[in-house]
């Protein structure tokens, strides 16, 4: 049972030392009422109350993670239902799954160009976070396809079987790597648990139903394995939303632990076409997948889902933003052309690429506008004359040219006078309002 902030606060050392980050104890009770503190931030916790406080303390969701060498994926921890109302923490994970079936030459291939995928976006390199193999024959072809795909890609795994005996296989031998065990019914569960306890390895569990589920749940724990996650075994769009919003629903309003724990999607099981595999798997991630696992790996299907859970998965109270400075494009000369812009991600990059592309050299001079777009962040007051009058001169650009050119963008171009006044000397250029523009405009620029 949930405690509330009172029942919290009457266990707690009630000294109001700070020491956790909250200006009272009552206001991290509160904290940790609603999930969103750490016990652990307090120093003077009695271990009595400590036992007392961890249950209700405890996430609602279950942290859950796979490991390969260096590489991590982690599930759960989430505290809302909704990121605008404070984030989510841990991308969900996306996979490819490969079948033991095919030959193994063509298995490592396949796990080679998934593993290797990466591309960049706004700063980030978006890549695949692991393979998922599937046993679809005996436990020595089950084995050979682990290994095959670790000897190629050393990246976490799920391990795939309805067999118990075929996932031991499979298990031996993947070594070291930590995967995630997948197959476990109610009628095969018992079995699946003692592998994952023998291994240290997470499990999920499959039922088409949350009744079915919350009772695996309880019985997995109740034999002593902590790790667990939700397969909702079902097969088209309609119930895997309601599953999966009803299990996140369920643990994070009622605290109802059982069902407090990551989910696996498989979009593949929802559709065969192309398109609409696409549909389900942006559903996976944006409704409360922890793990998704597609069928086959392709740029065109993989590129939008990494940048769809990059989009979820930031912090909404915190714009995407670069480090402020001067960034030099194409090996910039004294007589180069220098412009500014905001520090807003999406913005650095838009006006990066297009001076980049254009072939031309230049300075690009990013002023720290809290993360803001251009127009946004003059409307806040975050990038006017002044702070654009000394990003230019922290970076002493005066000093790395021959001439005292500065280029604004052209939604500002009311800042023109006061730039001037900002920096004596200066002629204040007005470019385009649109980055795409650029290109034209600097091949008629000229320092002289």
């Amino acid at each position: 049972m949930a405690l509330s902030g009172i029942q919290i606060y009457k266990l707690l050392p009630q000294t109001n030392c700070k020491d956790c980050g909250f200006p009272t104890c009552l206001a991290f009770a509160m904290k940790l009422a609603a999930k969103q503190a750490d016990l652990d931030k307090c120093p003077h916790v009695s271990d009595e109350a400590r036992e007392q406080l961890a249950e209700s303390a405890a996430p609602p969701v279950r942290l859950v993670t796979l490991r390969a060498d260096e590489r991590e994926v982690k599930a759960g921890n989430e505290i809302v239902l909704f990121r605008h109302e404070k984030t989510f923490f841990n991308p969900c994970g996306i996979f490819v799954r490969l079948r033991d079936s095919e030959p193994l030459d063509t298995l490592k291939a396949k796990a080679k160009e998934a593993a290797d995928y990466g591309v960049e976006y706004v700063g980030m390199t978006l890549k695949l976070d692991g393979l998922a193999v599937e046993a679809t024959r005996d436990g020595g072809a089950f084995a050979a396809a682990v290994k095959g795909v670790l000897e190629t890609a050393k990246v976490p795994l799920i391990l795939i079987a309805a067999d118990p005996a075929v996932m031991a296989k499979g298990l031996e031998a993947a070594g070291e790597v930590q995967p995630l065990i997948h197959g476990a019914t109610a009628q095969t569960w018992e079995a699946f648990a003692e592998l994952a306890k023998k291994h240290g390895a997470p499990m999920a569990v499959r039922a088409s139903s949350l009744n079915e589920l919350a009772e695996l749940t309880e019985k997995v724990k109740g034999v002593g394995v902590e790790d667990i996650v939700l397969d909702p075994g079902v097969h088209d769009l309609k119930s895997l939303l309601s599953m999966n919003t009803l299990a996140r629903r369920m643990a994070l309003k009622n605290t109802f632990r059982a069902l407090g724990y990551p989910i696996i999607n498989f979009p593949g099981e929802m559709a065969d076409d192309a398109g609409m595999v696409s549909i389900a798997a942006t559903q996976a991630i944006a409704k409360y997948g922890g793990f998704v696992v597609l069928d086959d790996f392709s740029p065109a299907l993989v590129y939008p889902l990494l940048v769809l859970r990059a989009n979820i998965y930031t912090d909404p109270q915190k714009p995407i933003q670069v480090q402020p400075g001067v960034y030099e494009i194409h090996d910039p000369k004294e007589d180069s052309p220098l412009l500014v812009t905001t520090n807003f991600s999406i913005t650095y990059f838009s006006v990066a690429n297009e001076v980049d592309g254009s072939g031309i050299p230049g300075w690009l001079l990013v002023a720290d506008a809290e993360g803001m777009s251009v127009l946004t962040a003059w409307a806040a007051g975050k990038f006017d004359a002044e702070r654009i009058a000394k990003a230019v001169k922290s970076n002493d650009m005066a000093s790395k040219l021959s001439h005292k050119k500065l280029i604004i963008p052209g939604h500002v171009s009311v800042l023109l006078g006061e730039l001037e006044e900002e920096l004596p000397g200066w002629e204040i250029q007005v470019g385009p309002r649109e980055a795409v523009d650029l290109p034209g405009y600097l091949k008629l620029w000229s320092a002289s």
